[in-house]
């Protein structure tokens, strides 16, 4: 085994989900009818070693919650979170010192946990690159320099050098991703600026993806098919080199993170699970009506056994 394929091999590449408690996940990815005691959470963190907590966007936790959230996923030792930025930073643009504050005590538990792979800073399409709006960038990223930090543009002027040079200074991931080939769209990139690197797939539902008759249900309704994830493999893989090469992505946190987007119907979990397996070749253990529902997945995946079935 050649030495960088192995050090390539310590710089993990977690997979999962953007949040994990959707009403249309149940009885596809989640029981119909679930017994008492049955955790969303657990589950996700059972098949996969991330998952990026929306929640955080719409409002600031407690830090109670995100000390529990720590303790959901205490059987797998790989897991970490990536945890949406309140969107007072991001899209209202007026949180001041308070929110900070406020911030930063909710998500410290995580972190404190080794259980924080970064905080996503997700900007809109609307958030263009200016000199003002990398100045706002340069000032966000100096205010939480205590975490692992990612930004995600939504409009292809971002895709500057100038732009990655300044991540690469605060020491934050450009988030790469992918989302419909529309005018102004960032297109898919792969670029390694920080410790992490960070995929988000937002699907291609092109015709609901701008405009008033669309919602966040009808844009990210999306199933991707075995080769038009393939080529991600590859970019997976290749920033998971890159990070290998630098002596970055070691550590409990850092790495690589794929992140599925595409929820409606759980067709995000149905896509991680085929990455993870296209990655690893791991087989999982999974309900069946996510193995009826999606047919990719059956192939790849077992259904409970008698005794698992109080697990699903």
């Amino acid at each position: 085994m050649s030495s960088d394929l192995s050090a390539s091999r310590d710089v993990p590449i977690r997979v999962g989900t953007a949040g994990w408690s959707y009403e249309d996940w149940n009885g596809i990815v989640y029981p119909g009818k679930p017994e008492r005691g049955f955790d969303q959470l657990a589950m996700m963190a059972s098949l996969f070693d991330t998952n990026e907590i929306n929640s955080t966007f719409y409002r600031i936790p407690d830090p109670r919650m995100t000390e529990g959230w720590a303790r959901r996923v205490a059987h797998n030792p790989r897991f970490a979170f990536t945890a949406k930025l309140f969107r007072g930073f991001t899209h209202e643009r007026k949180a001041g010192a308070a929110e900070e504050k406020e911030y930063a005590r909710a998500i410290e538990p995580l972190a404190s946990a080794g259980r924080l792979g970064c905080v996503l800073a997700q900007f809109p399409f609307s958030f263009r690159n200016t000199g003002e709006s990398r100045d706002w960038i340069d000032a966000l990223l100096a205010k939480f320099q205590r975490f692992p930090m990612a930004v995600e543009f939504r409009h292809e002027s971002w895709d500057d050098p100038a732009v990655l040079d300044l991540l690469s200074e605060r020491r934050a991931a450009f988030v790469n991703i992918d989302q419909p080939k529309l005018e102004g769209n960032l297109p898919g990139t792969s670029h390694v600026t920080g410790p992490i690197a960070y995929f988000r797939f937002h699907g291609r539902n092109a015709p609901k993806w701008f405009g008033p008759d669309t919602s966040n249900i009808e844009r990210y309704n999306y199933l991707y098919s075995a080769a038009e994830l393939e080529p991600w493999i590859g970019r997976l893989r290749k920033a998971q080199e890159t990070l290998s090469k630098s002596g970055e992505g070691g550590g409990a946190a850092k790495g690589v993170y794929a992140i599925l987007n595409n929820h409606f119907r759980g067709q995000a979990v149905a896509n991680a699970l085929e990455i993870e397996n296209t990655l690893g070749g791991r087989t999982f253990t999974v309900p069946e009506t996510l193995r009826e529902t999606y047919p990719m997945v059956a192939a790849i995946s077992r259904g409970p056994a008698a005794r698992q079935r109080k697990l699903f």
